[in-house]
């Protein structure tokens, strides 16, 4: 045989044994949200360009529903190894996360948009080091938590006492210095829990009362955003997993990642606008506070930021590095709110 065909024949071979021989990284994403809330259908698309851009080299399989990991899991289970990549929000795991809990405070974000981009303006800047035993590759924020109940319209503080509101981590401490008694029910169970009247109430979004049909149960929203607080969502990745990709799958996820902060944030305000809207069309009322009530709520929340920061003192960290986060967020909250205005981006309030 001619010594250059069997030189071709053999690059031809080898060429085949290698490609034959590369698998496909197979990554899992768990998501505890169900299969048709605005954070499914995002990680979803989220999933489908990394899988386009990766063909062939990496396939990232989302499980919605909690079907691989439920929320209150959803760090350990990362940290683990259970699931390769996780979504959930730092009052499931309340601790776990203590820095970036400060995001959770009631400090006066009007909406997702802009509560999204200072969380991820407050990591960059900071780099909280409770983060190092995952690779982060986006933070969210949920739309302001308010109060919404069954069968009592709130107007004042003192029509909270004695009420059973749901709240979780940092929401739940919001709940309690307004008064009422914190219930702190996990989200899948939330519509049956008010239902059958466990709790008779809520401390959350508009968006919930369509993603999870709890306007078919509450009839009245407080809009009394400026002393309530959003929930800061993460998309983490599981250390380990992350140290083994190549460089390439790695600029993937973080580029594609760096994208989807701006699109989740304008997403989570349509979708806080539509969850009004449903509620609107169910009858529910939106009572609105006057601005001397509004006041007074605001007051009775500075207890949960005093708290935090003796928190924090207490874990190591000094009273003035805590002051320094908390001037930086509010000083971020102003800025997006003037970057939403200059955009035009929609929110569910007029402010």
């Amino acid at each position: 045989m001619n010594r250059k065909l069997i030189l071709l024949l053999g690059a031809v071979a080898l060429l085949f044994s290698t490609t034959a021989g590369a698998e496909v990284i197979e990554l899992s994403l768990a998501n505890y949200m169900p299969v048709m809330h605005i954070n499914s259908v995002l990680m979803g698309k989220f999933c489908e360009e990394v899988n386009k851009k990766l063909a062939g080299k990496v396939k990232v399989t989302q499980h919605t529903g909690g079907t691989l990991l439920t929320a209150p899991k959803m760090a350990a289970g990362v940290a683990s190894g259970i699931a390769d990549i996780g979504l959930a929000h730092c009052s499931y795991s309340r601790g776990r996360f203590p820095v970036m809990e400060l995001t959770e405070l009631p400090l006066g974000a009007p909406s997702s948009f802009v509560l999204t981009h200072v969380i991820n303006d407050f990591y960059n800047k900071f780099k909280p080091k409770e983060w190092d035993s995952y690779h982060p590759l986006m933070f969210s924020a949920s739309p302001p938590s308010v109060i919404q109940t069954v069968n009592k319209p709130v107007k004042t503080l003192e029509d909270l006492k004695g009420l059973k509101i749901r709240g979780t981590g940092r929401s739940g401490d919001v709940v309690k210095a307004l008064g009422a008694t914190v219930v702190p029910v996990e989200m899948m169970d939330m519509y049956d829990a008010l239902r059958r009247g466990v709790m008779e109430g809520n401390m959350g979004p508009f968006e919930q009362l369509k993603s999870f049909k709890t306007g078919d149960v509450l009839r009245y929203h407080t809009t009394s955003y400026k002393a309530g607080s959003g929930y800061t969502f993460y998309v983490i990745f599981n250390k380990a997993k992350w140290n083994s990709l190549p460089a390439e799958a790695k600029k993937v996820f973080d580029d594609l990642a760096s994208q989807y902060i701006d699109l989740w944030a304008v997403e989570w305000n349509k979708t806080d606008i539509a969850g009004k809207e449903y509620f609107l069309e169910k009858g529910g009322q939106v009572v609105p506070l006057a601005d001397a009530e509004m006041a007074r709520w605001s007051k009775a929340v500075e207890v949960v930021v005093s708290d935090y920061k003796k928190d924090m003192v207490a874990k190591g960290f000094t009273a003035a590095e805590v002051d320094s986060w908390i001037s930086f967020i509010k000083e971020r909250i102003e800025y997006w709110k003037g970057q939403e205005k200059a955009k035009k981006i929609p929110t569910a309030y007029v402010y």
